[in-house]
């Protein structure tokens, strides 16, 4: 064999049915036609399937153990029985038969690599062993012998190799190239095979059809050339060298609709944008070219740059109109994909459509991004999942061959192709030269047939390339000056595409006609795509207005009646006599039902639990999810319950939370897959297209929230300023020093604090049971929506001091800030004690060991926006107090301090001093050792009560 590595050779070597493990295999297979049950369970369900295969005569006859036959046939042998000889002739063509289905399983297997996919034709097709006829012994003589193909798609049952090499290279090897035998579904591949090698990957299309292509990329190079020249150095991300892209765009939402899609959602970067807004969208150029103008309105706190703005709009098909959305996105790349998945699910399940028949996800990525941003693989892992699934996502490659100035591939990434990531789903992807733009639409026609058939990821890579720079002030020769001399000398897909046409009796002019006729278009600002509905609703829009405009100090009704608490509270209690829970669950409902006919004060689980079942009672849905949401990350929640009796692994399961009435809204609760910045974008993306669902993401702990940081920074807290996107999501981020280490103790208040201003987000450290339920109701009930950052606490949970009566869920409201709930005499009171979440509890004892009763401790349960009117209402109860003191657990530099000092000091007494009490500042969030952590606390409470030190500041 060749020393060359053989990427056939080495698939077919690492299987466990080939290489050494051959005999192991075999040894086994005797063994299981003698005794099946001398076999592991995995292998005889394997060797259970290869019984009900046909026979090599076609009979049904069942297989028996081989050793036997074999070692009779040994014995007659060395008596002398008969003797077989086969004829040398016969030996060699039953090899050649068998290297004739090698060969096809090669082709199909990496044909794509000796594609025809690079428009400037940079490199030679690389050596393919595998692909080499010589490579499986055959040689010229063989060209003409006749074999058979009968388990191909090309027609014939017989063809000669030259016929066969011919349509395998037709198929696999041309301007189109397709991956998909890595899939283990058979019918997936026969379904791929069917299709490639039935046309040999080669479109038919009608002359109408071939000029609307033109059209499209006409329009896609009109755009370009048109900004280039009138808004000189201007950033727009050009498309050019990429115009095949808005060929298949359309496509796209053609076929879409003509197969029954109602709703597409596009995610994508900046690459292209100005171009899919105004060419695929339907976006009026007069309008984009008043962005370039500066004179398009500028109503919002922040606004953003004209290539990260999202878009919608209504356009017709064949199967009636399809609504369009383009999300809006940051700079940071692929971030958007997980929150366009979001918002398709929230599409799907308010049409009661699960599988995504009417919605569609497509996601546009760069080259470099689509391997090199780990959110893709974190949203591609929530693919066929549950809670995440999306029906499949169409996935198209601009493949520009660079990444800002990365060309060389010894350091673009450490694989073959920049799509090698979606095989971690075995997503089929289709390689198409972009300069051939029948067979991007071709592509693409299959590309979307596949999705709609299985319902799976699938993943369109237009190899292209990029004409200006990373933007127009670019001088992109100056890192890659072999790919831009090439460049240079292109004439332009659509140029190449106007001549093939003209060639073809199309019309000598068409493509110059065209052009004028866009060029026209584009100085009157009209419209270049038609036709673009306008005013066109349906049933499933949603109405964002009545939440619109809104202030934080918005009341809304949170309490329940009785009636209706003892109501609820019997029904989320009870458990089926079907299901066995587990003993400590158990206890947990004894312990809920007491808590709601008020035998015991209620604590934190069923605080939550009655503000979940009060919504869902009322018609609010409410969807939960995080990577240990359903039992709850301490074990609080036990919103699933597990059957102990249960005997299949898909059964068994039980909640109480979709038991409440016969005419409740969903109550859906995710165990999520371990990630954290796909899941969280993917929520935002749900609560940004369904304000009427209280949508809560939860983290495992509060400091693992930070590896989802971008989706924090760029849409939860900016969201709304730069694009106007309201957004009601509520993130539940346990939080709380207990001496649990750096890891475990903090979510990071000040980087939340950080970025509060704008009124931008509601963000509140709850104390109690019925703080947590008030304030989950008052996210709903409210016409507010803001997202919502609640840092819930872990020892709380089952403080009993944290618990709360009955009467405070039937009566009151969320509690901004919780007064003294002493009776102290407020003109003996001294010093006043602020803080937020559990050290109060720390305080409090302090104080009874103290008997420090000139000292009022107030609780801050809502740190942004921040409650002045209430908190000024604390400070003035008490006039003789001096000193005003924040203690916090968390270390000076971090926590709430910072960011709170100046508000505590602006509703300060004339006189009163302002000081700190907690950890000194610290590069950690909290110490690893328990000791320590216990002498930091002792000393951050003592000095909470202790002479003022170190900053003082003096109203």
């Amino acid at each position: 064999m060749s020393e060359t590595n053989s990427v056939y050779s080495a698939y077919s070597g690492n299987t466990h049915l080939f290489g050494g493990n051959t005999p192991y295999v075999e040894e086994m297979y005797e063994n299981y036609l003698a005794n099946p049950g001398s076999v592991p369970d995995s292998w005889r369900d394997y060797f259970d399937a290869l019984q009900h295969v046909p026979a090599v005569d076609g009979s049904n006859a069942k297989d028996v153990p081989h050793q036997p036959v074999i070692n009779a046939f040994a014995e007659r042998a060395k008596a002398g029985g008969t003797k077989v000889v086969l004829a040398s002739a016969d030996v060699e063509m039953g090899r050649k038969r068998t290297a004739v289905q090698q060969l096809i399983a090669a082709y199909r297997n990496v044909g794509q690599r000796w594609a025809d996919l690079d428009p400037l034709k940079r490199t030679e097709r690389p050596n393919i062993p595998d692909l080499d006829p010589a490579f499986f012994g055959f040689t010229d003589a063989d060209q003409e012998t006749v074999f058979d193909t009968s388990n191909t798609f090309f027609g014939k049952n017989n063809m000669s190799l030259r016929e066969l090499l011919n349509a395998l290279r037709e198929t696999y090897c041309g301007t189109l190239g397709a991956e998909y035998m890595y899939t283990t579904d058979q019918a997936e591949k026969r379904w791929w095979q069917q299709k490639l090698e039935s046309i040999r990957s080669k479109p038919n299309f009608t002359s109408d059809k071939k000029k609307q292509i033109l059209d499209r990329l006409t329009a896609a190079e009109g755009l370009e050339r048109y900004l280039h020249t009138k808004y000189v150095g201007q950033k727009r991300f050009s498309l050019e060298g990429g115009e095949s892209f808005i060929a298949a765009m359309d496509e796209l939402i053609q076929q879409a609709g003509a197969q029954g899609v109602q709703e597409v959602v596009i995610g994508m970067a900046h690459r292209g944008r100005l171009n899919v807004l105004v060419n695929t969208m339907g976006k009026l150029p007069a309008d984009l070219f008043a962005e370039f103008d500066h004179t398009a309105p500028e109503d919002l706190p922040a606004g953003d740059v004209k290539y990260h703005q999202g878009f919608s709009s209504d356009v017709t098909t064949s199967g009636g109109p399809v609504h369009l959305s383009l999300a809006f996105n940051p700079s940071h790349l692929e971030i958007v994909n997980p929150v366009v998945e979001g918002s398709v699910r929230a599409r799907m399940d308010r049409r009661g459509d699960p599988l995504g028949k009417q919605v569609l996800p497509v996601l546009v990525h760069g080259d470099s991004a689509f391997g090199g941003q780990g959110v893709n693989q974190e949203t591609l892992a929530l693919a066929q999942t549950r809670g995440y699934s999306t029906g499949g996502t169409v996935h198209i490659i601009i493949n520009n061959q660079i990444g800002f100035t990365t060309s060389d591939p010894r350091d673009m990434r450490s694989s073959v192709f920049c799509t090698d990531i979606v095989k971690m789903v075995e997503a089929p992807v289709l390689h198409v030269n972009g300069d051939d733009p029948e067979a991007v639409v071709l592509a693409t026609q299959l590309a979307l047939e596949y999705r709609m058939t299985f319902r799976k990821d699938v993943v369109l890579d237009v190899v292209c390339f990029r004409k200006l720079g990373h933007n127009e002030q670019d001088t992109p020769a100056l890192t890659q000056p072999l790919m831009y001399k090439k460049i240079a000398t292109h004439p332009g897909t659509r140029k190449l595409f106007a001549d093939k046409l003209a060639a073809q009796g199309l019309g000598e002019t068409l493509g110059d006609d065209m052009a004028k006729a866009y060029r026209a278009a584009l100085d009157a600002g009209k419209n270049t795509t038609e036709p673009v509905l306008t005013n066109f609703k349906t049933k499933f829009t949603v109405d964002w207005a009545p939440f619109m405009g809104k202030k934080w100090t918005d009341v809304g009704d949170t309490a329940i009646p009785l009636a209706e608490w003892k109501r609820l509270a019997e029904k989320i209690s009870t458990i089926p006599e079907s299901v066995t829970p587990h003993q400590l669950v158990k206890k947990v409902y004894d312990d809920r039902a007491a808590m709601g006919r008020g035998d015991l004060p209620v604590d934190w689980g069923m605080g939550e639990h009655m503000a979940f079942a009060s919504l869902v009672a009322s018609g609010y849905p409410v969807r939960l999810s995080g990577e240990d949401c359903g039992r709850g990350t301490f074990t609080h929640r036990h919103a699933v319950i597990h059957d102990q009796k249960r005997e299949k692994w898909d059964t068994g399961t039980y909640v109480a939370l979709q038991n409440v009435s016969d005419k409740q809204a969903p109550f859906v609760v995710i165990d999520s897959i371990l990630s954290e910045e796909a899941v969280l974008g993917f929520e935002y993306g749900y609560a940004s297209n369904d304000p009427n669902t209280l949508v809560i993401w939860e983290a495992q702990f509060g400091d693992f929230a930070n590896g989802a940081q971008v989706v924090i920074d760029q849409f939860i807290a900016s969201g709304e300023v730069k694009w106007g996107r309201v957004n009601g999501l509520t993130l539940m981020l346990p939080h709380g020093y207990e001496g649990q280490g750096p890891e475990h103790s903090s979510a990071r208040v000040e980087r939340f604090m950080q970025l509060a201003a704008d009124t931008n987000m509601q963000i509140v450290q709850p104390t109690t049971a019925s703080q947590i339920f008030h304030v989950l109701r008052r996210q709903m009930v409210r016409d507010i929506r803001k997202p919502l950052v609640i840092f819930t606490p872990k020892s709380l949970l089952r403080n009993k001091d944290a618990t709360s009566p009955v009467s405070e869920f039937t009566k009151g409201s969320f509690q901004t800030v919780i007064p003294e709930n002493k009776a102290l005499k407020a003109d003996k009171v001294k010093r006043v004690i602020s803080c937020s979440g559990k050290v109060y509890y720390d305080l409090v004892k302090q104080r009874e060991a103290k008997g420090a009763d000139d000292t009022a401790i107030i609780r801050v349960e809502q740190l942004y926006p921040f409650p002045h009117k209430a908190f000024a209402a604390e400070i003035k109860k008490y006039p003789n107090a001096t000193d005003i003191v924040w203690c916090q657990d968390e270390p000076q530099n971090q926590g709430a301090w910072f960011f709170i000092q100046h508000n505590i000091h602006e509703n300060m007494l004339e006189g009163q001093k302002l000081g700190y009490a907690g950890r000194a500042a610290s590069a950690s969030p909290a110490v690893g050792y328990s000791h320590l952590h216990q002498d930091q606390q002792k000393a951050l409470i003592e000095a909470a009560f202790a002479k003022l030190k170190g900053f003082v500041l003096t109203k």
